[in-house]
């Protein structure tokens, strides 16, 4: 999954929602002076990845993205289902996106000195620029999926994925509504953090 996600996933302190993000830079190498909140959030992104990589439903998207992209799919389907999630908050939490955008900033900034050197600057852009704001709407995502193209070290076909994604873009959305909210159950039901993903709203 994507940051939102993580972070949508963490609990409501700075140490959760720093490990939460920690996987994506290293996570293990990081954490061995953390405090043990750190580790356990830590915990929690690799439960939520390896749940995520062998779920059905990520799978069938996967095969919505052409040949020569397919390699990267992986990516943008964590892309696409944060603006999925953006899309349908309301159905997933109380709290208002803006508020709980500003609150996990201000938490997240509260441990950027602890961060290694390239999470503190994707964090430092993501909260001075709130890319969230971006995952929006299907233009942010594929300027979003376009930046991304331009960072890997290699040549790649990965550019333009949002041609794919505008495709199939209502069958990835079911797929995302049939995902999330086995995902959020699955994150209960380990408690790794030990309390509950918070203000999940159910509809029947």
């Amino acid at each position: 999954m994507n940051y939102l996600a993580h972070l949508y996933l963490a609990q409501p302190n700075a140490d959760s929602h720093f490990g939460n993000l920690l996987g994506d830079f290293g996570g293990t190498r990081h954490v061995r002076n953390m405090p043990l909140t750190v580790k356990k959030a830590l915990d929690n992104h690799y439960l939520v990845d390896k749940f995520t990589d062998n779920h059905a439903a990520i799978k069938d998207a996967k095969r919505y993205f052409s040949q020569q992209r397919k390699r990267f799919a992986g990516i943008a389907i964590d892309v696409v289902f944060d603006h999925f999630l953006i899309q349908h908050w309301a159905q997933f939490n109380h709290e208002p996106l803006a508020d709980f955008k500003q609150n996990s900033y201000q938490l997240l900034n509260k441990r950027v000195p602890d961060m290694p050197s390239r999470m503190q600057q994707v964090i430092s852009n993501m909260t001075k620029n709130d890319w969230f704001k971006e995952y929006e709407t299907i233009t942010g995502i594929g300027i979003a999926l376009d930046n991304i193209a331009k960072r890997i070290r290699f040549t790649n076909n990965f550019y333009g994925a949002i041609e794919d994604i505008q495709c199939h873009y209502n069958e990835l959305e079911l797929l995302f509504l049939e995902f999330f909210p086995q995902l959020i159950d699955h994150v209960n039901q380990n408690a790794i953090e030990g309390s509950k993903v918070r203000s999940i709203v159910r509809h029947n």
